[in-house]
């Protein structure tokens, strides 16, 4: 039988305790990870949309650590964006320092018009090697 569990980073934000969820749960050796945003440890919105989008990939990389996992175990992506004709030329930055090279996870990018004051966000799915 498989269990799930949460998985918070070592400097969990206030985010997870200010709206009630988990950074990930982790399921055998998948690691669903919600939605990750460019937030502050206070939670406030880095208002920089290139910092806040970097912000959002180490926040996303903390989650990943803290399960035992890296960016290199990722396999399915999905990102939201307020103003994807303005800003994707500057996500296209950090998103290629980020997965410089293949094999590149799966990805989707959906425009939206709201995330509670944030610019950009990033949710995966990965595949996590055994502990």
């Amino acid at each position: 039988m498989v269990t799930s569990k949460p998985v918070f980073p070592a400097d969990r934000h206030a985010l997870y305790e200010q709206h009630g969820y988990s950074a990930a749960i982790r399921s055998g050796d998948l690691l669903f990870v919600s939605g990750q945003v460019g937030s502050r440890a206070d939670g406030s919105p880095e208002p920089d949309f290139a910092k806040q989008v970097q912000l959002a990939f180490d926040n996303l990389g903390a989650v990943l650590e803290a399960a035992g996992c890296g960016m290199q175990d990722i396999v399915d992506v999905t990102s939201f964006h307020t103003e994807p004709e303005t800003q994707f030329d500057t996500m296209m930055e950090v998103k290629n320092r980020v997965f410089p090279e293949a094999p590149y996870p799966n990805w989707t990018a959906v425009g939206v018009t709201w995330l509670a004051g944030f610019d950009f966000e990033i949710k995966v799915i990965a595949r996590c090697p055994a502990p």
